[in-house]
């Protein structure tokens, strides 16, 4: 009997004592609530220079609440305060960290073995002889296949939790792109409404004298319909462009997450003047390639894939082994009814066999997953080369184009406005000339404003091929026909 029960023990624990050296620690790096945001907060201080926030309880929200609040209610806002607005307070990037935080309890899960099944079952129930049962069987199974590929699955949880890691942050980079992009739109928007609304002033006053004269017979009513047409068409456009100026600044709101009365807030009435120089960038692509976070998450999913292969390549014959130990004690009575008992230890090993599936289809399958991530890994490199020079050069020559309205259009049309208004003076040049001159001046404004507008877009664009998060946009330039835009400071 003493001996019957040293095996049951001996047998009972078997299992546990596979498991190896597995200890509390081996979990600590994906325990925290804040497991790996430090990597996407300094990935964004990087490329951004903005503070990146994970939102985790009611206390943190309302003081990030409040903050906003402060920043953008009744104030006009610049291009990097919108920025760090929308990476507080936009809740889709908030939704993006959470796929960190599951990333980390899925590494942690992997960290801790499989939980024993045990079973216990009671033989020769309400056996008159014996009182009320015959046989108790007791077993814990416990999965060796798990154990033994624990630290492989760890591994490959690992590097997923990293490429969550990457994946939030290309994400953070893609919402503060988007967000100085729409920032540009609103203020280039309402830039050109300004411009419009004199535009405007000028063509009523056209309209007004083409009426006047024709009720002195010195004008025809021809002239006066094409003086009038210009003041309604302009007109039409310049509610079009008030339109497509609120939209814009609506869609700068969505960015940073605003509503309520977050949403008063104002943007400058037009975008910063075009710098004098250009930024230089000798080793562009060498940049991009060492700072893209989207390369650095083509990159993850190639090692992750890798690991999985080796463990694919590890599990190809034997797909479960399962050991089961355990004791049984039986109970007998013999002819002169004395009773007695037995502890019978038990242990069982439950495993496939590979007659049907050889694990050939599984390996196959795991093969061409790793020839496809390293195939979009080559595919993406190539692609950041490209979009690095694109970027670069779109860059200098938006800003050739913008210095050259402001160094040469710009300052000729502004003689051409000063001449005619001095031979006005002199009674050389007619009232109509001068109001055709001053529309001139203003369809060099609204091309200056669209090339300011493309100028600062590329800016951004050229950040977002450095460190990634996607190429700013934002409709097209204002057209030459005094008939484009949005408003200003609103």
């Amino acid at each position: 009997m003493i001996n019957n029960h040293k095996i049951r023990i001996a047998v009972i624990l078997s299992p546990l004592v596979l498991a190896g050296c597995v200890t509390a620690s081996d979990g600590e790096t994906y325990m925290g609530l804040n497991a790996g945001f430090s990597t996407v907060e300094a990935e964004t201080r990087l490329a951004t220079g903005k503070q990146a926030v994970w939102v985790q309880n009611r206390e943190q929200a309302q003081d990030l609440t409040k903050r906003v609040h402060g920043m953008v209610h009744k104030k006009t806002i610049n291009a990097d305060t919108a920025v760090q607005v929308a990476l507080l307070n936009n809740k889709g990037l908030q939704a993006s960290y959470a796929e960190v935080g599951m990333s980390s309890a899925e590494a942690w899960q992997q960290t801790m073995l499989e939980n024993p099944t045990v079973s216990i079952g009671v033989l020769g129930i309400a056996a008159p002889e014996l009182g009320a049962y015959r046989a108790i069987e007791g077993m814990i199974a416990s999965n060796i296949l798990a154990i033994m590929t624990r630290e492989r699955r760890v591994d490959i949880a690992d590097t997923k939790f990293r490429q969550a890691q990457q994946s939030a942050a290309l994400a953070t980079l893609t919402l503060a792109a988007e967000t100085r992009a729409a920032w540009i739109n609103a203020v280039s928007a309402f830039e050109t409404v300004t411009y419009l609304n004199r535009a405007l002033i000028a063509a009523d006053s056209a309209s007004e004298l083409a009426e006047e004269l024709g009720k002195t017979g010195a004008f025809g009513k021809s002239g006066q319909a094409r003086q009038h047409v210009f003041y309604a068409e302009l007109t039409g456009q310049l509610a079009e462009a008030r339109l497509a100026a609120n939209l814009a600044k609506e869609e700068l709101t969505r960015r940073m997450g605003l509503w309520g009365t977050d949403v008063d807030y104002f943007v400058p009435n037009a975008l910063p003047r075009v710098p004098n120089r250009v930024k230089k960038k000798h080793a562009i692509e060498k940049e991009a390639l060492s700072r893209r976070v989207d390369l650095q998450v083509a990159k993850l999913e190639l090692e992750a894939v890798a690991k999985s292969y080796g463990l694919t390549n590890a599990t190809r014959y034997v797909t479960d082994i399962g050991l089961l130990g355990g004791a049984e004690l039986e109970r007998s009575v013999d002819e002169n009814g004395n009773k007695s008992s037995e502890v019978t230890g038990l242990l069982e090993v439950d495993f496939s066999i590979p007659i049907f599936d050889s694990g050939k289809a599984r390996l196959r399958k795991a093969e061409a997953a790793y020839m496809r991530a390293a195939n979009q890994l080559a595919e993406k490199a190539v692609n950041i080369r490209s979009e690095a020079r694109s970027a670069y050069t779109s860059y200098r020559s938006t800003h050739d184009i913008a210095l050259h309205y402001k160094r040469n259009v710009l300052p000729l049309r502004t003689t051409i406005d000063e001449e005619a208004l001095l031979t006005y003076n002199g009674m050389i040049t007619s009232t109509f000339e001068l109001l055709a001159d001053t529309r001139a001046q203003i369809n060099s404004l609204l091309l200056s404003v669209g090339a300011k507008k493309t100028f600062w877009l590329a800016d951004a664009n050229l950040s977002a091929a450095i460190y990634g998060g996607g190429a700013a946009s934002g409709g097209s330039a204002p057209a030459a026909n005094v008939a484009d835009g949005g408003g200003g400071g609103h």
